[in-house]
């Protein structure tokens, strides 16, 4: 006892330097572990939820089957990656799904019929109603089988898909949004007089129809604008008119009578003027399939589709997707948009692969930054010179959408496609009296040169700067109508004639020589083989960039950053989150079609 005494009277306490080292190097230890064991639950957790999606999209058993195209869903160009399956928190389906299961049902001895189901949710664009009703047409053609659609709500561009089916049903309650087009455009100028903001517009003197920039600088359409907007948007209804009418045994004039008295919203209403043929529940067409076709099980299109190996053959195609706005850069998979260095690297792949003959760009895009744009046009005339490149265009391929299209070996487009707009823009701030007189922040400036503040958004631009900019548009525009006039086979003036930033329809982009051809991806991939000289029904379609295996995928998932994660939740909450973002963020360069354009 009195030695263990001595013993603890000559134990000295740690120190306090000792003592927070420890304490230190406890507390890092700690957040190790507890960031690693984290990190592994997260795998495992993510690594089950792919067992199990896997044993839920594996091999369909049973025959007597429906496919059912959810169109409740939102509608996409491409099918999500693997692990954007998995923890996506809204679920979507994509044009590519739906062509591919379409293009397998038809000669599948298992399926009954085809099930069509609307929720006026989708965001079909038209083009991308066009590509499906052919789609479903080509289908009813090539197999006979049964196409029942039915809506508790419908979009004019999924009605418009839903006249293909050989039966129309609209929810008891629900509508059908048959009134016409019309095209809205959102203007900030009296918000930016507001806050004392003055945006700087400057674009070549040809480019009256170059309207981007003036939603900033304006309070409504300018006489250019307001000549295109109706143009393409008549050139759309149209088409559209024309073929719903021929498709429901109406005629052009009826159809218009009721989209002008609005006769066709109400289902009572849809019903008697022959937009729809029944008012009937959700249940009624499944209990309809039963006992009509003997259907046993509905599956989803999605599920069907990864159900079987699409277009198994050791000669490719490559599908390239470039969807969204064009940036600079590379993505991390959690965003929608066309990455310029991601589009290039996916060319070169493609172009260097010796199993892939061709190449086909699907494009979806209104456009964006120069910088970008350039270096995709590079990249795809480099990859032609290789093998041939034919692009589609979806609902938009517009200004940096179309120059990155122009020297395709050949260009598809839809009727309803938006496409043109050969034009560039530039926009500068001046936030000065803002900072000044809203909130007291003044600023004060020192100078090696004349001009060395002349390009701040403190105060308006110095002349010198303002004719700097105006040069680098106008001399862009030249720039980009040779490419166009390179890339078509045409002459400047010819391009000039029809560019000047002005929009048109893939209808009219075809009589005036930007696209070659109409139809959908389908045609675009035929065509493609047709180039490469291979046999289109022996080859398979690969999309690049060729997608990372799951495990690399979750350790770079780990590295998502917090501000990511809350970029992503305000996307889904905060309408055109994304745009804004984009505008804010933006190169001063701009070949894009208007902002906040709105085609019902």
């Amino acid at each position: 006892m009195e030695s263990t005494a001595n013993e603890k009277k000559t134990q000295k306490p740690l120190g306090f330097g000792k003592t927070m080292l420890a304490s230190a190097v406890g507390v890092v230890i700690a957040f190790a572990v507890i960031n690693i064991v984290t990190f592994i639950a997260c795998i495992c957790f993510l690594v089950s939820a792919l067992a199990g999606f896997d044993s839920e999209s594996g091999t369909i058993d049973g025959d007597n089957l429906a496919v059912k195209i959810d169109l409740t869903l939102p509608v996409s160009e491409c099918a999500p990656g693997e692990l954007t399956t998995l923890i996506s928190q809204t679920d979507g389906t994509s044009v590519q799904q739906i062509l591919a299961a379409l293009d397998h049902a038809a000669g599948d001895e298992r399926v009954n019929a085809l099930y069509l189901h609307f929720g006026g949710t989708s965001g079909l664009s038209w083009a991308q109603a066009e590509e499906l009703q052919e789609a479903v047409t080509l289908f009813k053609e090539e197999c006979g089988k049964p196409v029942i659609a039915y809506g508790d709500a419908l979009s004019q561009p999924e009605y418009y898909l839903a006249t293909a089916a050989d039966q129309i049903a609209l929810h008891p309650s629900g509508m059908v949004d048959f009134r016409g087009m019309g095209a809205e455009v959102m203007f900030y100028k009296g918000l930016l007089d507001k806050l004392g903001v003055h945006m700087e517009l400057i674009r070549p003197a040809s480019c009256a129809y170059k309207s981007a920039g003036e939603i900033y600088t304006r309070t409504d359409m300018s006489d250019a604008n307001r000549e295109q907007v109706r143009a393409y948007i008549s050139s759309i209804w149209n088409y559209a008119a024309e073929n719903i009418a021929a498709r429901r045994g109406l005629s052009v004039e009826q159809v218009n009578a009721v989209a002008d008295s609005l006769t066709g919203v109400l289902p009572d209403l849809a019903l008697k003027n022959r937009l729809v043929d029944t008012l009937c529940f959700a249940q009624d067409i499944k209990d309809l399939l039963k006992a009509r076709y003997d259907v046993e099980k509905i599956v989803s299109a999605n599920r069907y589709a990864d159900d079987f190996d699409d277009r198994p053959g050791d000669t490719r195609i490559a599908v390239i997707y470039a969807e969204g706005s064009v940036v600079p850069g590379s993505g991390n998979g959690t965003q929608t948009a066309v990455f310029g260095d991601d589009i290039v690297k996916a060319l070169s792949q493609a172009a260097d692969d010796d199993d892939v003959k061709a190449i086909v760009l699907r494009v979806n895009s209104p456009g964006g930054a120069v910088t970008a744009s350039e270096s995709m046009t590079h990249a795809v005339r480099a990859a032609k010179e290789k093998k041939p490149v034919i692009v589609s265009m979806s609902g938009l391929a517009a200004s940096a959408g179309y120059e990155i299209s122009c020297f395709a070996t050949k260009i598809v487009a839809h009727p309803t496609t938006l496409t043109g707009s050969i034009g560039v823009f530039a926009t500068i701030p001046e936030i000065g009296v803002l900072l000044r007189q809203k909130l007291g922040i003044t600023t004060d400036t020192v100078m090696t040169n004349r001009n060395s503040t002349g390009l701040s958004v403190m105060r308006p631009l110095s002349p010198a700067a303002k004719a700097m900019l105006q040069r680098n548009v106008e001399d862009f525009y030249v720039t980009f109508v040779q490419r166009v006039a390179d890339g078509r086979k045409m002459t400047w003036e010819q391009v000039n004639e029809i560019a000047r930033g002005r929009v048109w329809t893939g209808l009219q982009a075809k009589g005036i020589g930007l696209v070659d051809t109409l139809g959908g991806l389908p045609l675009a991939l035929r065509i493609a083989a047709e180039e490469a000289g291979i046999e289109y029904d022996g080859c398979s379609v690969v999309v690049f960039p060729k997608e990372k295996d799951l495990l690399t995928q979750l350790f770079e998932l780990k590295n998502t950053s917090e501000e990511e994660e809350l970029r992503m939740k305000l996307c889904q909450i905060v309408p055109f989150y994304s745009e804004l973002e984009d505008w804010s963020a933006m190169e001063p360069l701009q070949a894009r079609l208007p902002f906040a354009i709105r085609i019902d």
